[in-house]
């Protein structure tokens, strides 16, 4: 399964400049989903995250991994648009190497278990071979405040 832009968006609410998925590449369901991110020097942190020497900042690569693990559940479980994704945990963060303009971040989550509601995930992210960050990540949904 191959999802582009729109219909990302169609699945998550993030907008620019905070919507850091651009493609998912593939989908299994009960097991995990791989996207794509591609990382341009027209992103808006680029100008503080550091001038003459740009780096995605970790946080926002955690992110991404987060919006594609909740893109997973979307699609899982036909999550609809009245709920809201909430990260209820991120343990064991590791960033391996940093992430430049140019390049496009693949993001490997795998689910670990769902119970409860509680989506616990482990998530690996690389550019080309090489990985660049890792971690374990834990979501849940809620209903959508008006």
């Amino acid at each position: 399964m191959y999802l582009n832009i729109t219909e990302i968006m169609k699945r998550l609410p993030h907008r620019y400049p905070f919507l850091l998925v651009d493609a998912i590449e593939s989908f299994t369901p009960g097991e995990g989903i791989v996207g794509l991110k591609n990382v341009t020097i027209n992103e808006p942190f680029f100008q503080g995250h550091f001038p003459g020497h740009p780096i995605m900042p970790g946080v926002l690569i955690v992110e991404a991994m987060a919006q594609v693990g909740g893109l997973f559940a979307t699609l899982n479980d036909e999550i609809g648009d009245d709920k809201v994704t909430y990260f209820t945990g991120i343990d064991n963060v590791k960033f391996r190497k940093p992430v430049r303009p140019g390049d496009v971040l693949r993001m490997e989550m795998k689910l670990l278990k769902c119970r409860r509601g509680i989506y616990q995930f482990t998530g690996r992210a690389y550019v080309g071979e090489s990985l660049v960050a890792e971690a374990e990540l834990k979501a849940t949904f809620a209903n959508r405040e008006s």
